[in-house]
């Protein structure tokens, strides 16, 4: 999503100042107001400036004084002075360098709504990632056995694809050449097979396997665990591999421990892809063990994890990452068309 111009609509600048609250990881609270309000107002039209009008804006239902100031200012043509303040403070660049990998993405491939842990629809989310210029994005909500991010079983997982073959059809009929594909953030289980079954597995686009449990397993058990899961055919993507936290509201978190030259010869010798997961608490791979995967010959993903649509701009810090070490973007499986990554996913 560009920077908003001097006057945007009334629902691009509540949709712009949701974003870019996201984009600066400000608590969810605050960004739904927003979303909520931009959502009442889509359907109104021409009543919208009428009610400014008449004064009855805020008779509408979400619709309070910081929303009401931000449609009165755009419907009088104005920037309001909340979205030129997060403009001036939020909207440059989120870090430095990564232009030329970012350039090169053509999408996404870990993302999630609110079927799982995420805040927004699936609709707003491939929107989003169609306005910063993908081509694609993958859904990747989480599987059962992650019961506090509200992992999806085989019957929700199944309704679920029925509503991203909708929003598929829909945007494919706005030629913007965009594609919303079906996939899973599928847990990584204690003996390395993954949580979900290999029928619902087989009928989706694209695979992320990640460990979410037991992250202080022994040594040995972990790498064993991580072997069998980039070994298993389904798997595309190991996701955040260490699970290690850095920074953020949540605290930091300890990496795991596991004989990483194996886990990535596997992933080398299986074609799946290391997930460089861009979020800013994450860091993940550390950069010790992302020059190994490199140097063993890995494919590798830049993947944002968004569980917001304004956090889809997070993947410019793992293309940063990946610019100061080097990696060709060739490398890069979400630089690649839609119709090769589908058939590396799908052989």
């Amino acid at each position: 999503m560009d920077a908003a111009n001097s006057s945007p609509g009334p629902v691009e600048a509540l949709r712009r100042i949701a974003f870019l609250l996201e984009r600066s990881r400000a608590e969810t609270y605050k960004v739904k107001a927003f979303r909520a309000a931009a959502a009442t107002i889509l359907p109104l039209g021409d009543e919208v400036a009428q009610r400014v009008e008449a004064g009855t804006l805020r008779e509408l239902p979400g619709i309070g004084a910081a929303t009401a100031e931000v449609i009165e200012a755009a419907v009088a043509g104005r920037t309001s002075e909340r979205l030129a303040t997060l403009e001036r403070e939020t909207g440059g660049p989120l870090v430095e360098g990564g232009e030329q990998v970012r350039a090169a993405l053509r999408g996404d491939l870990h993302s999630h709504s609110d079927w799982s842990d995420g805040g927004s629809p699936i609709e707003e989310m491939a929107f989003t990632a169609l306005e910063l210029g993908h081509d694609y994005l993958v859904l990747t909500d989480h599987s059962p056995r992650l019961k506090v991010a509200n992992g999806l079983s085989a019957a929700r997982l199944g309704r679920q694809l029925e509503v991203v073959d909708a929003v598929t059809e829909h945007l494919a009929q706005t030629g913007a050449g965009f594609r919303l594909l079906r996939g899973i953030e599928v847990d990584i289980l204690d003996d390395g097979a993954l949580d979900q079954t290999d029928e619902m597995l087989g009928r989706l686009d694209v695979r992320v396997a990640s460990v979410h449990s037991k992250l202080a397993m022994e040594p040995e058990a972990m790498t064993r665990r991580m072997v069998a899961a980039v070994r298993n055919p389904l798997t595309n993507v190991l996701g955040h591999c260490t699970g290690r936290l850095v920074t953020g509201s949540r605290g930091t978190r300890a990496q795991s421990q596991f004989d990483a030259e194996q886990v990535f010869t596997a992933c080398a010798e299986s074609g799946t892809a290391v997930e460089i997961n861009a979020r800013p608490e994450r860091r993940d791979p550390p950069t010790r063990l992302l020059q190994l995967a490199m140097d063993l010959g890995c494919l590798f993903s830049i993947d944002s994890d968004a569980h917001a649509p304004g956090q889809l701009d997070f993947q410019v810090h793992g293309c940063a990452r990946a610019e100061e070490l080097g990696l060709e973007p060739e490398r890069i499986v979400n630089t690649w068309p839609v119709e090769r990554l589908l058939a590396w996913a799908n052989p």
